[in-house]
């Protein structure tokens, strides 16, 4: 920002890493939204640069556009995951092919692998999400974000039900999930 005259950044971290400080590495806790942007002071003369899924980026510009701010002073980059490649198809030269965690709680709800014939039950402590699960039991699953806003690792969720942390963007399409930032509820079967 330093080569933008009064230029300035507002930075967002919906899970900041316990090492990242709030004033040095980012701004504000969340995701953006329009009370953040009122409250960073975006004045009607301000230059915005943004990117974000579609729903999100039609969001902030509502916003942006509330706080006076015209339509030719914001400029916007979609981010939009693509399609999943053959998720959880397996490719049988692979080094590791998908197989139970090393160490199964053998308690909680049990998580199925689907495409990959994979089942492991839930624990917690030992993962922050579905996609940590998917990576311990080498379950091919594409992903970018591991926040919920690239939608790449979005697959079907077969059966169960569960919860986001943080809570995505957007929602994924109904019958589907983000495996990166979702836990199960009680037990699931993924479409991987």
């Amino acid at each position: 920002m330093a080569g933008i005259p009064n230029g300035r950044r507002y930075v967002c971290y919906s899970r900041p890493a316990p090492d990242d400080r709030m004033g040095d590495d980012f701004d504000n806790e969340g995701h953006l939204s329009g009370s953040v942007l009122q409250s960073a002071g975006v004045s009607p003369d301000a230059v915005v640069y943004l990117c974000g899924p579609n729903g999100f980026m039609a969001d902030m510009k509502a916003a942006l556009y509330a706080l006076g701010v015209a339509h030719d002073r914001i400029f916007v980059e979609l981010f939009t995951g693509s399609e999943s490649m053959m998720p959880g198809v397996i490719d049988v030269k692979a080094p590791r092919r998908p197989h139970p965690p090393e160490h199964d709680a053998d308690a909680g709800a049990l998580v199925s692998f689907a495409r990959s014939g994979i089942a492991a039950h839930w624990n917690p402590s030992a993962y922050g999400s579905l996609l940590e699960l998917a990576e311990a039991c080498d379950v091919p699953v594409r992903w970018s974000c591991r926040t919920g806003v690239c939608h790449n690792c979005e697959s079907g969720l077969v059966s169960g039900d569960v919860a986001y942390d943080p809570e995505p963007l957007d929602a994924p399409a109904a019958g589907n999930l983000l495996v990166c930032c979702s836990r199960p509820l009680r037990d699931v079967v993924i479409d991987l």
